[in-house]
């Protein structure tokens, strides 16, 4: 394509359904509230509590509230004003997360009216700052098995929280270092000499003075490697009373006398609804991952427009670093990944507004369609795997293409590669994310293939997934068109075809999925008695079918997006970008691909090819792909892009200097 594209048109597209909120952030928060760079970890605490209390009202951050409190009802705006937070500062979206996201949105989600009345309003205004004590030293991912206990007493109606022994203590928990006044902690019901699982308790942890409250020991998580303005600690409980009416009883109740009820009687089914009212923490890291790469791919590519490195036989002029193919291979694709995953998590928190919606508003969580939810809760977690990955490989890559410069902290990009490195584990660690996908997938496919024999014994099962099994996630029917169209031979299909593209991320996803189960049942027939091991032997298979899936639905997603894009040149320029993407993960993908019969060597090479192709087609074309972003310079904040035009500008009289001199 030759003509030029207007970013503002793409940039309508990319903004999408919540595009008020993304103009109300980048107009409401200017310098003041970007990072500082060599600033102490007390002095960015010291900055990120101020700012957290000056954020303005109106940018959506506390819109999943209930209306009645002064929300708005909406959770998928709120994790969209948090996305865009993460451009300006991620201390202050993670802070912002935790108050909003994670306390308060644990009090709306698992508490009832009464809990709601007492502490929803000051917890928006951040009058009451909390925490959310989930994660223990011993346990991290494996929640369900948190050692922390609540016991109930019937004679004083109140419970004991205690925490048994170091490991069980909570670890890593934003808030309670400095900020905290009051925590959601989650530990066993114990109540009648029986165990009901894992439950959330309000409990105060601090004083109006700041000083622990009795019984209850806090302390400091130490130097972080990034994130410095978060103050994340660890908390202790000896046997704290707590009154039976702190219990967030939405889910669980405890009558005074000790009797447990609850409207979900298994007690594995009832604890992972009550975590999946929590899904939007997890999609908003996802988010916030995609959005800092976003700022590091502005920076590398703006820099790479202006910052020049050798020069060209018979011409004294340096060549800037983005004419260069092997930078374009750097840049390029990591970019057209970058579109694709801002259009998936687009349709992923359309799901969340749709489904939780109604959570949200205040009314019952139990009117939630489980079906749909799940899916939520596996997409998210998918997503936020592959997009956090993807933010440690891009920003990396794009501190590489800076240079020297890259590493000054001046320049952003190490701030954001140490404060986004620990969104891999953050909110789940990606590698048990794609297992909880894949096991959807696999749980899907149960009645197809029969029982599994000691598949349902296994502790890695998530029973609450139901059938997901290549269920299209946007432009259902034209999609079926596109890959209906494809003929039989792929030799009579252009690499450039969207309906091969999509036939082949579909296959790929089935083929694993075929042969994930077929090893699963093999292993059931000689493994009965052993269900871990059934499950661990074929554990790779079942990753990576989990990352097909999920590039499946990203491209789906991705072909959606250029479908409801109306002006002519961002929609042919979006399906450029769409095509590299696509052809780049059949690139990374084309040993499989060939291997499995897929792919012929000549149509292997042919992609290399047409990669190439497009990467010199898009290279007019990357400021504007990284101006759609609209991030305002004032955010990116990164001193190279003010000091390189200028001395681009000295560099290039130099040069016509040095050419207006004679030879000898």
């Amino acid at each position: 394509m030759t003509r030029e594209v207007d970013p503002a048109r793409v940039q309508e597209v990319l903004d999408g359904r919540w595009a008020h909120i993304r103009q109300a952030v980048r107009d409401r928060l200017g310098p003041e509230f970007v990072t500082v760079p060599g600033e102490t970890g007390d002095q960015a605490r010291e900055r990120i509590s101020r700012l957290i209390r000056e954020l303005p009202t109106d940018v959506g951050v506390a819109s999943a509230f209930p209306a009645a409190y002064g929300g708005s009802g909406d959770p998928g705006g709120s994790a969209v004003a948090a996305e865009m937070l993460a451009q300006v500062d991620l201390s202050l979206m993670v802070k912002a997360g935790v108050q909003w996201g994670l306390f308060g949105g644990a009090v709306v989600a698992l508490g009832t009216a009464k809990h709601h009345d007492a502490y929803l309003r000051d917890i928006i205004s951040a009058d009451l700052m909390g925490c959310f004590a989930m994660t223990e030293t011993g346990h991290g991912s494996d929640v369900q098995q948190l050692r922390t206990t609540c016991t109930y007493d019937p004679v004083s109606q109140t419970f004991d929280l205690h925490t048994p022994h170091q490991a069980a203590r909570k670890d890593y928990i934003g808030n309670a270092a400095r900020d905290g006044r009051m925590a959601v902690v989650f530990a066993q019901l114990i109540t009648g000499g029986r165990r009901y699982g894992v439950h959330a308790w309000l409990v105060p942890i601090r004083d109006e003075q700041g000083n622990p409250m009795p019984g209850v020991t806090l302390g400091d998580a130490g130097a972080k490697a990034g994130l410095l303005g978060v103050d994340n600690g660890r908390i202790s409980f000896d046997h704290v009373t707590v009154p039976r009416e702190m219990l967030l009883d939405r889910y669980g109740q405890v009558a005074p006398d000790g009797t447990y009820s609850s409207s979900i009687e298994n007690d594995t089914r009832r604890f992972f609804t009550m975590l999946g009212t929590l899904v939007r923490g997890r999609v908003t890291v996802g988010a916030s991952a995609s959005a800092a790469t976003r700022s590091a791919l502005t920076i590398a590519v703006r820099y790479g427009d202006a910052r020049r490195q050798f020069t060209r036989p018979g011409d004294d002029r340096e060549v800037v670093l983005n004419d260069y193919l092997a930078h374009q291979r750097k840049l390029l694709p990591a970019l057209a990944t970058t579109y694709a995953y801002a259009f998936a998590q687009e349709e992923l928190v359309a799901t969340l507004a749709d489904v939780q919606g109604g959570v949200s508003g205040g009314t019952s969580g139990d009117a939630v369609d489980e079906h749909r939810q799940r899916e939520l809760e596996s997409r998210a977690a998918g997503l936020k795997a592959v997009q956090t990955w993807h933010a440690t490989h891009t920003i990396q890559m794009c501190r590489e293409a800076c240079g020297g410069a890259g590493y000054l902290a001046e320049n952003r990009l190490p701030g954001l590669k140490a404060d986004t490195d620990v969104f891999t584990t953050f909110e789940g660690d990606n590698t048990v994310l794609l297992q909880l996908v894949a096991k959807g997938l696999l749980t899907g496919y149960r009645d197809a293939f029969g029982s599994l024999d000691g598949w349902g014994r296994a502790t890695f099962v998530a029973e609450q997934v139901r059938e997901m099994v290549l269920e299209r996630t946007a432009a259902r029917s034209l999609i079926q068109r596109l890959v209906g169209a494809v003929p039989g031979r792929d030799e009579e299909v252009a690499v450039t075809d969207r309906g091969w593209h999509l036939t082949v991320f579909e296959d790929r996803e089935k083929h694993l999925l075929d042969g994930a189960i077929r090893r699963l049942r093999k292993g059931a027939a000689t493994k009965k008695d052993r269900p871990f091991d059934i499950f661990n032997d074929v554990q790779d298979h079942v990753l990576k079918t989990a990352t097909a899936h999920i590039d499946r639905i990203t491209l789906e997603a991705f072909v959606a997006g250029i479908e409801r894009t109306t002006d002519p040149a961002a929609r042919e320029l979006l399906s450029r970008v769409c095509d590299l993407y696509a052809l780049s993960v059949i690139e990374a993908e084309k040993g499989w691909l060939m291997e499995h019969g897929r792919l012929t060597p000549a149509r292997s090479k042919a992609v290399t090819a047409v990669v190439n192709d497009l990467l010199r087609e898009l290279r007019p074309h990357m400021r504007t792909l990284v101006d759609a972003f609209a991030i305002p310079d004032a955010w990116l904040n990164a001193a190279i892009l003010r000091e390189e035009p200028g001395r681009q500008d000295a560099m290039a009289k130099e040069d016509d200097a040095v050419r207006a001199v004679p030879v000898g």
